[in-house]
């Protein structure tokens, strides 16, 4: 297999050629790339293995990146100047090759960065739900891994690799996979996750619950009562898991 690395700001990593999306991968995002086809490429992501298809233009030869994005998003300017034109857009855990600092900028192949939002790589958070907090209004997007779309799986992932928990991007490998299943009744806390068939939720606070759903089709703090009600109500059926990572 060949290497590789995502050269788009946001890339549909697809179920088959012209496919429909299964998940996005970002800016600086390793990869293997195990088949090539028509300008096609079946990839491996690194950071969970997750796979499917891009178009061979999205990608580029692979680079190890210095620093990571950490703030919701971000802008490549055109000079280490906030009154340059802007050139591109990059999202939350984005991954860049810095080559130079100028001031309070620093410089990459796509432009100058604001150095207060990148992180060296290697450097982790250490609280997943204050990382998902980032993405509050995020518009919701099926198979969505983004500051610009989220579904409720990449809501999830996007807190823990960050913290660097190892996390699937399909929310019913997240249930199988991730933490300790609770007994029923056991009391909810801040970073539990709660889990429906199609659907996965933080646990906030208080009877709160963070999550990216298609009612809100948005990134929202809802009471955690009201929304098991709304979900079995809506026909989604009641809880399946409470699992504490």
């Amino acid at each position: 297999m060949n290497r590789a690395r995502v050269i788009r700001p946001v890339v549909d990593l697809l179920r088959s050629p012209k496919g429909p999306r299964d998940r996005q991968l970002l800016y600086g995002d390793g990869l293997d790339v195990a088949e090539q086809s028509g300008g096609w490429c079946r990839v491996v992501s690194d950071k969970d293995g997750y796979q499917g298809w891009l178009r061979a233009d999205q990608l580029g030869p692979d680079a190890p990146a210095t620093h990571w994005i950490w703030a919701p998003a971000t802008h490549a300017y055109s000079e280490p100047d906030i009154k340059s034109p802007d050139r591109v857009s990059l999202s939350f855990a984005s991954r860049i090759v810095v080559v130079s600092q100028q001031d309070r900028f620093v410089e990459t192949e796509l432009g100058f960065i604001p150095a207060v939002h990148i992180k060296p790589v290697g450097t982790l958070l250490n609280d997943p739900v204050a990382v998902a907090e980032l993405f509050l209004g995020t518009p919701y997007l099926w198979g969505g891994n983004s500051r610009w779309g989220l579904d409720c799986s990449g809501l999830i992932q996007a807190g823990l690799l960050a913290c660097g928990v190892a996390c699937p991007g399909d929310s019913g490998d997240q249930e199988r996979e991730l933490g300790t299943a609770l007994p029923d009744g056991t009391p909810a806390q801040r970073g539990d996750l709660l889990f429906w068939k199609g659907h996965v939720a933080w646990v906030s606070g208080d009877n709160m619950l963070l999550h990216a759903n298609a009612h809100h089709m948005a990134v929202v703090f809802e009471p955690m009562d009201q929304a098991i009600a709304r979900i079995e109500t809506q026909g989604d059926g009641p809880v399946t898991a409470h699992k504490r990572h």
